[in-house]
């Protein structure tokens, strides 16, 4: 999970997760990007347990509220193939720019790579209950809302991938 001070204490349970890009760039205004996370997602759902209960994904950051029987190797494997799935397209899309930053940013230590897409660790907390549950749903609903993306938060309502 890298260095984070949040961890995923029980990998079993349900929890409210999120992932921001380095140096909180605007990545995902685009839907191919966009994509790229979604059909990740998709394969996890089929293949390895994954339980996605909500999700938002923003232009720099993503919140998701998931289970599956090996949490902290999901939200691993989901950074590391999106990582690399991204940056694989951003010199095909022109965006030699978000790359140069991307190779910049990236932390010293990470020896074994040219970029780094996200930033270490993800913001991960337990969702004990189902009154929880709702609020980080209501949280994730809400957000595409508070920054003027949607006119109500009913419009995402439902959509379960």
């Amino acid at each position: 999970m890298g260095r984070s001070r949040y961890v995923i204490t029980e990998p079993e349970k349900p929890h409210f997760l999120t992932c921001t890009v380095l140096e909180w760039l605007p990545l995902f205004t685009s839907p191919a990007r966009v994509e790229v996370l979604l059909d990740c997602w998709r394969y996890q759902q089929a293949n390895q347990g994954l339980r996605l209960y909500g999700y938002v994904v923003l232009e720099n950051h993503l919140h998701f509220v998931a289970q599956a029987p090996d949490l902290g190797k999901c939200v691993s494997s989901f950074k590391s193939f999106t990582a690399r799935r991204i940056i694989d397209q951003l010199p095909e899309r022109g965006a030699e720019r978000l790359l140069q930053r991307l190779r910049f940013a990236k932390c010293g230590h990470k020896n074994d790579r040219v970029y780094q897409l996200w930033q270490e660790g993800s913001h991960a907390e337990l969702v004990y209950s189902a009154e929880v549950m709702r609020e980080e749903l209501d949280y994730i609903h809400h957000n595409p809302l508070k920054r003027g993306y949607i006119p109500v938060p009913e419009t995402m309502r439902g959509r379960r991938d």
